[in-house]
């Protein structure tokens, strides 16, 4: 388990006491130490290996002895325990955007709601409307963020990062069997989809039962779905599907192909393939003669029809193999052109660290420049700065940057879009920073005219520089927020502004619909990070597999301008 896992379990154990009824002090030590944890700068698991647990601050022994149980079983008792007291709809009810702990026990206790479908049957009946607190306005939001997750939901699917995590893993345990040559990520995951289902994984091996053998027998398989003589099938902790498929070298190239898809590519390259006289499947080429042609490697396929070798993000069947034949392929964003971070949190509002050391950190990776952009003062659970702390923050990057010649520090803020569009900063605050990116961060079951109308206000004036995380979603938690995308997308660009990939693994938004159709409108984005500790800037990777799904150049990227581009595009004067 990684620490935002853990911090999860611990926020998910203080929601359960809560609801119980438990005493606040009990429950605000889970979401106190699940805050610490979600700041550390070094993983959980690497302070347990080193015996260093004992150095974590404001987390009491008994929590500490509920992190190694996590760490050693991806669980604890209290939390098992309490869970099977609450039935599990309850559960799924406190997972609704806006229902937190003491209003799922009011339905429970006043309407004897036990399941999300029930919440949803007494909304539609006018129950809810005549509990205290209640009304209609209320029970028409809880209905529609009903509504919002059902349609949304993606059941059985796991986050990339956290999957291509567990690949990894298993593909590092792969490679120290003897019977096995070389093992490589497939599927949706290689394609790095902001989501995935099952983990694909392709091994060469001369000896493929044996290699099977050793794959299912791994100690961390919970369950062995399929043990054939080329294929095996297992469930691994976290509830991850993972599927290998053993070949010989003389078939790699094309089962890794077929393998890594998508469907609508590979029916594509199969029609091309037909036009000239040949057949192809996870086995290679065939002709009409039943002559097999071998494919080593993936390149000797796309080479044999008359394409360059696709990168694994674009196979999707929507356009590439025409751009390919057609000589218009892309040349995708790479890590390398990358020249800074555009939205980065200090200990002055919730991030863990403070601005000179993201600023060394950021020097550490190559940048050129950074963005301190610290929450505004709506947004109180982040400790948001009011105007004058804002000012003192001005202030306090003016001194850095006389003291640091390496890279450039930016002023910024991420200023909350207020529910009627308005913005927390005056247009005269704002003039004074180099970087104004605005988001919304609450208000999220207005309807859809409302919210595009918000976005839309904000886009419209004349600091804002960029929208950040523009959707609202996070994966696995909370689905987007009802906007008009298309709306937004036209009015950047009438406006020049810029919208966001966030590469926090949990956001990834925009996603890489939106973000070619952003390309499409002449709509800049900008790749950040969100930084809230210094790893997290290494999230930077995350967002760029969205742009190259995107089909995102270097030249659509606001932060791969060198410094001197950057300050000429958000008109920052020159020093």
């Amino acid at each position: 388990m990684d620490n935002i896992q853990i911090a999860e379990m611990f926020n998910r154990m203080a929601k359960l006491l809560e609801f119980k009824g438990e005493n606040q002090f009990k429950t605000r030590a889970y979401t106190n130490a699940a805050r610490s944890i979600k700041g550390l700068d070094e993983e959980l698991k690497v302070l347990y290996k080193e015996g260093d647990l004992d150095s974590i601050s404001g987390v009491g022994e008994a929590l500490k002895s509920k992190i190694t149980e996590m760490l050693e079983t991806g669980t604890f008792d209290a939390y098992e325990k309490t869970m099977s007291e609450i039935p599990q709809g309850i559960i799924d009810i406190m997972d609704i955007p806006g229902i937190g702990p003491k209003m799922a026990r009011l339905f429970y206790e006043k309407l004897g709601v036990t399941s999300v479908d029930e919440l949803s049957r007494a909304a539609r009946e006018h129950r809810i409307r005549r509990l205290p607190r209640m009304g209609e306005k209320q029970e028409e939001k809880i209905l529609r963020s009903i509504v919002r997750l059902q349609g949304d939901k993606d059941h059985g699917r796991h986050p990339m990062a956290l999957a291509m995590e567990i690949a990894k893993e298993i593909r590092n345990e792969l490679c120290s069997c003897p019977h096995i040559e070389k093992v490589t990520i497939a599927g949706s995951l290689r394609r790095k989809k902001d989501t995935v289902g099952d983990i694909d994984l392709i091994a060469i091996s001369s000896e493929p039962e044996r290699a099977i053998e050793f794959f299912v027998n791994m100690e961390k398989v919970e369950e062995i779905l399929n043990s054939g003589t080329s294929k095996g099938s297992v469930i691994y902790p976290g509830n991850y599907h993972v599927d290998l498929r053993v070949v010989d070298k003389e078939h790699y190239g094309s089962m890794l192909q077929h393998f890594t898809g998508s469907k609508e590519h590979n029916i594509h390259l199969r029609k091309l393939a037909l036009t000239k006289g040949y057949s192809l499947n996870e086995y290679g080429l065939t002709n009409e003669s039943g002559n097999i042609t071998s494919c080593t490697g993936e390149e000797d396929i796309y080479e044999f029809l008359g394409l360059d070798h696709l990168p694994p993000e674009i196979r999707e069947d929507r356009g590439e193999i025409e751009a390919s034949l057609t000589g218009n392929l892309p040349r995708l964003i790479e890590r390398k052109d990358i020249k800074g971070d555009l939205h980065v949190h200090s200990n002055w509002s919730d991030g863990a660290n403070t601005m000179e050391e993201l600023a060394e950190a950021a020097i550490q990776r190559g940048y050129e420049y950074i963005a301190i952009t610290d929450h505004s003062h709506s947004t109180g659970i982040a400790n948001g700065l009011s105007d004058r702390r804002l000012q003192e923050h001005i202030d306090e990057i003016d001194r850095l940057n006389e003291k640091f010649d390496e890279i450039k520090i930016l002023s910024g803020t991420e200023c909350d879009i207020r529910t009627d569009g308005k913005l927390d900063y005056s247009n005269d605050l704002l003039e004074q920073l180099d970087i104004v990116i605005v988001a919304v961060h609450a208000g999220l079951e207005q309807d859809r005219n409302k919210m595009t109308k918000r976005i839309v206000a904000a886009l419209e004036n004349e600091h804002v520089d960029i929208i950040a995380h523009p959707t609202g979603r996070k994966l696995g938690k909370r689905p987007a927020y009802d906007v008009d995308m298309e709306k937004v997308i036209t009015v950047a660009a009438e406006n020049k502004k810029a919208l966001e990939i966030n590469s926090s693994p949990w956001r990834l938004d925009l996603n890489d619909i939106n973000a070619r159709k952003a390309k499409e409108h002449g709509v800049m984005i900008a790749i950040n990070t969100d930084t809230h500790t210094l790893d997290h800037l290494d999230n930077i990777t995350f967002g760029i597999d969205v742009a190259r799904r995107a089909w995102l150049e270097a030249d659509d990227v606001l932060n791969t301008m060198n410094l001197k581009q950057l300050c000429s595009r958000l008109g920052i004067p020159k020093d």
